[in-house]
């Protein structure tokens, strides 16, 4: 399998319901309940691409550009985005969905970074 190949088979999609014990005084979802669950599809995104041990070692901006309402349903996409020797990149995207209409937009995006670690905890190749 080649690179493209793997980057496609390992694009992760999560769904969640945004409930009112994930919301602030706003009624929309904490910034850092949406980092946790950005957090977890990048990593799941990496451990499919290299099917190694990962660890998130640090995540770029992240743009809150709409708010998050509870009552919504939100997907997570995940997809490597850069591929290093010890690293890699996964950009990951929320979309707001409306329950009961076919609405759909993107509210947040951030790119996490990833090292391959080996059983000593030291950083190894990313692909074998």
């Amino acid at each position: 399998m080649n690179i493209e190949e793997r980057i496609e088979k390992s694009e992760s999609r999560i769904f969640k319901a945004v409930f009112p014990n994930t919301t602030n005084h706003y009624d929309t979802l904490f910034g850092g309940t949406a980092m946790q669950l950005m957090d977890e599809a990048a990593f799941i995104t990496a451990t499919r691409f290299s099917r190694q041990r990962m660890v998130t070692v640090s995540s770029d901006r992240i743009d809150f550009t709409k708010p998050i309402p509870a009552g919504t349903i939100v997907e997570l996409v995940g997809k490597v985005s850069y591929l290093g020797t010890t690293s890699l990149k996964v950009k990951v995207d929320i979309y707001i969905e409306e329950m009961y209409t076919y609405s759909r937009e993107k509210a947040v995006s951030c790119v996490f970074t990833f090292v391959a670690i080996g059983e000593n905890k030291n950083p190894v190749k990313v692909l074998k």
